[in-house]
């Protein structure tokens, strides 16, 4: 049943083998496919810096698909991956998308089958 309803998603947002990849026990959507889905769906979004620093950051990301309404986070923490959870000094930026990525996938109904967005962690980067 749940393959067949992200098969149903693949099929209705134009996902191609680019936009998606398995990766150990999870699908993982790609930021091209993130943002594919979110163009189809009309998805606004409206971001707010809640900590920026120089090796952390968080983003509140306020998302509205017609009248449903989800407010989630992202966060980067400037480390190796046994302090941190993200390999880039743009920790403001990689927040965003990671709260990009989680708003459209609830949204639209991926995160309750278990797909993430690549951006949400430095694990799920295709190999």
């Amino acid at each position: 049943m749940k393959t067949e309803l992200i098969k149903e998603k693949y099929n209705k947002y134009g996902l191609t083998p680019d936009d998606i990849f398995k990766h150990q026990h999870y699908i993982i959507i790609t930021r091209s496919g993130i943002d594919k889905i979110q163009a189809i769906e009309n998805i606004r979004i409206k971001y707010e810096s809640i900590k920026c620093e120089p090796n952390f950051a968080a983003v509140k990301a306020t998302a509205i698909k017609d009248e449903l309404i989800i407010e989630t986070f992202g966060s980067a923490l400037k480390g190796d991956f046994k302090n941190g959870n993200c390999n880039t000094f743009y920790v403001l930026e990689m927040s965003e998308k990671r709260a990009m990525s989680r708003a459209v996938l609830k949204l639209t109904g991926f995160y309750e089958l278990g797909v993430f967005g690549e951006d949400e962690s430095e694990d799920f980067k295709r190999k």
